[in-house]
Parts: C-alpha cells; sequence; structure tokens
C-alpha cells in the first residue's frame, strides 16, 4: 500500500520591524539595491521608488523602473497601520490591489532601508543612491541570513542601462 504524502510549506515566520520610523524623514527617492525580483520588476534596470508625504496623512507613492529603454511606472498610496510606531505601511495600487510593507532595518541616518512584508517572501534593500558601498551591502545581507531571510533569493538590481 502506498501513502501519498503532501509537501506543505512550512509556515512562514513573521520579521521583526524597527521599533520606530519618522515617516516624513523616511520620505524622498530610494534606488533599489537588491530585491527577491517579484515578476513585476523583471527585465527592469533602474528602479526606484519616491515617496512623498500627502497632506492628508498618506504616503503618495511613485514606483518606476526602466524597461526596453523606455520609463514604466505605478502609483500607490502607503497608510500607516495604526500602534506600529510607523514601521509597517499598507500600499493599496488601483484602490483594491493591497500590499504590505514592512521596514524591518533601517539605517540611523536614514541613507538605507529593508523592507519585507508579514511572510519574509518578499524582500527589498534599498539606498538613497543607486549604489551602496559592498562592506555596507555585505553586512546588511549578513544581518538578514542571521535573522532567517532567504539572502540567496536577493537580486542585485542594475541600475545603469
Amino acid at each position: 500500500m502506498s501513502k501519498k504524502y503532501s509537501r506543505k510549506k512550512s509556515p512562514a515566520r513573521e520579521p521583526e520591524t524597527v521599533p520606530s520610523v519618522d515617516v516624513g524623514r523616511y520620505c524622498g527617492t530610494w534606488y533599489e539595491i537588491a530585491s527577491f525580483a517579484p515578476k513585476e520588476e523583471r527585465k527592469c534596470v533602474k528602479i526606484k521608488a519616491e515617496y512623498t508625504l500627502n497632506s492628508a496623512g498618506y504616503v503618495d507613492v511613485r514606483n518606476s523602473c526602466r524597461r526596453k529603454g523606455r520609463e514604466k511606472s505605478i502609483r500607490a498610496k502607503a497608510f500607516v497601520v495604526p500602534d506600529t510606531g510607523g514601521a509597517k505601511l499598507t500600499v493599496r495600487f488601483f484602490r483594491f490591489i493591497k500590499g504590505d510593507y514592512w521596514i524591518v532595518d533601517l539605517a540611523e541616518d536614514y541613507s538605507w532601508a529593508v523592507v519585507s512584508g508579514p511572510t519574509m517572501r518578499s524582500l527589498w534593500i534599498l539606498s538613497r543612491t543607486p549604489y551602496l558601498d559592498d562592506s555596507l551591502y555585505s553586512s546588511i545581507v549578513e544581518k538578514l541570513r542571521e535573522r532567517g531571510f532567504d539572502t540567496e533569493r536577493l537580486v542585485k538590481t542594475m541600475q545603469r542601462e
């Protein structure tokens, strides 16, 4: 008699976020240094995000990249999740598509950040500049590995065409 075994995915662990984020200070331009390369970003270079604090209290988001020599962009709105110190946001695209944006690491001077979601299946390393020093990048990746992220999945983003 043969038994069928189902392969269940192990439950994803929830990453710890930073204790607090000054959302106004976090706003501005961020360049993607590396990510788990979501399918929306495949074949993209020069990926960046621009965040602007809106007078209504939410953040206007503009994500852009270059694909086949042309700029592609998408707009969204991000809302701080209450009682998270500004470290968790809900991003809404096209009114009905939502995503979680959790800041899991952040430089004291807000020069770089690491963003994930609640399942650790998404990851972005961001910088205020298009390039990050190799030793700093390596130390960020090592910290993420120690925290349980599958850093082997990280793909560096090309910031030039």
